[in-house]
């Protein structure tokens, strides 16, 4: 029997009512154009129970949003790299408690940038950052939006967040590895461009560009015709845009130009693709690496990634919520409250910065994808959709 097919909410405990007033809610959204348009799918049991498009697919042009949108992934390209790594490692490419210097020379010798009083001195690295490291955003790396740290400063002043023409994975990984630390490897966990590494990481072990890999081992044999780093002229039509002006009057950063195949395929960020896409690759991981026959990892991996890997090292609250730890690729719920969220302990998820979002409930044999296209959204619908997709909930 093939998964994700389709049932009525009712059959898979989900109440139909509740399921009317989150469409409600969400098209109320729409109406205050607060987003301009957003497809939601929610799965059970192997089971697609929800599956809607509301609003509109451009606002330029007023295009009605479909289900078959493309959207600009964003951060939910980290939890398909790192799955994409975790493929290599079950074939023995590497281990985790590699250092990446192995593999990447240019992360030999690095330095720790300790910042006091506005001076900053180089320390010498107590270890060095691990392939574990890269998946849990433990390796002392961060991200230049999320703070002014003079490590922070170097990333915008040397564009480690734009695209430049001629710029690869490999220049690209070369710039952010001559940059001083923020912390000592394993020490923090700080959301990062770990994932980019990674991406690079898998450039080595596999011989071949990411995005090549990621088709022939990822993409093309969980069906996801509609994922990759460009969206091709054919498919032009389906792209999601945003609002041109935020909602709130905020600065809005430009969204990635996806309609050209990119130098610098991003393993942190650089993905498109759609929601039933998205759904396949979540019931693989939900089924614990298989999906229609096809295995991508062992049931042990998954368990393995989907548990807390932080343990007692503390958290920065731009990678986790109180209650939560993270995995290797996800945020994993470690407690049934605290979280400022409903869900269940075992519960993981992870989102874009472009709007989109998901998590996966194993408990509840559940799981439930958001895409929206609109920067400085993500967090309040995250929560927002969360909410109301467990108040659906009648088991």
């Amino acid at each position: 029997m093939t998964t994700l097919g389709f049932a009525d909410p009712g059959a898979l405990d989900l109440c139909p009512q509740r399921v009317q007033r989150m469409r409600a809610i969400l098209q109320g959204e729409v109406e205050r154009r607060r987003v301009p348009g957003a497809v939601w799918l929610l799965a059970r049991r192997g089971r697609i129970g929800v599956f809607d498009a509301l609003g509109v697919q451009d606002p330029a042009t007023g295009q009605p949003m479909a289900r078959d949108a493309i959207f600009r992934l964003y951060s939910m390209t980290k939890p398909i790299v790192s799955v994409a790594a975790m493929m290599l490692m079950e074939q023995g490419r590497f281990l985790l408690c590699d250092p990446v210097e192995r593999y990447l020379p240019e992360f030999a010798g690095q330095q720790v940038a300790v910042e006091h009083d506005g001076v900053v001195t180089l320390q010498p690295v107590q270890r060095p950052a691990t392939v574990q490291d890269l998946l849990r955003h433990t390796a002392g790396l961060t991200y230049e939006f999320s703070g002014a740290s003079a490590v922070q400063r170097m990333y915008r002043e040397r564009r480690l967040d734009r695209r430049v023409a001629g710029r690869d994975n490999a220049k690209a990984i070369g710039l952010l590895a001559a940059v001083p630390l923020m912390f000592q490897p394993g020490s923090v966990g700080d959301y990062s461009r770990a994932t980019d590494v990674l991406g690079r990481l898998i450039e080595v072990w596999s011989g071949q560009p990411l995005a090549e890999f990621l088709r022939r081992e990822v993409f093309e044999p969980l069906q996801m015709p509609d994922t990759g780093f460009h969206v091709p002229p054919a498919q032009q039509a389906r792209i999601a845009e945003p609002f041109p002006v935020d909602p709130d009057g905020a600065p809005l950063t430009p969204m990635l130009d996806v309609r050209e195949p990119p130098a610098l395929q991003s393993g942190g960020g650089g993905l498109v693709g759609t929601a039933m896409d998205y759904a396949r690759f979540l019931q693989m991981l939900l089924q614990r690496g298989v999906l229609d026959g096809v295995r991508l990892l062992g049931p042990r991996t998954v368990d393995y990634m989907t548990c807390d890997h932080l343990g007692s090292i503390p958290a920065n609250p731009s990678l986790l919520e109180p209650g939560e730890g993270f995995g290797l690729g996800f945020a994993v719920r470690t407690q049934p409250g605290v979280t400022p969220v409903p869900g269940s302990v075992g519960t993981y998820y992870w989102s874009g910065m472009g709007g989109t979002s998901f998590f996966v409930d194993p408990a509840r044999d559940l799981f439930a994808v958001m895409m929206v296209q609109g920067i400085n959204q993500r967090s309040y619908y995250r929560q927002l959709f969360r909410n109301l997709v467990y108040a659906t909930l009648l088991d």
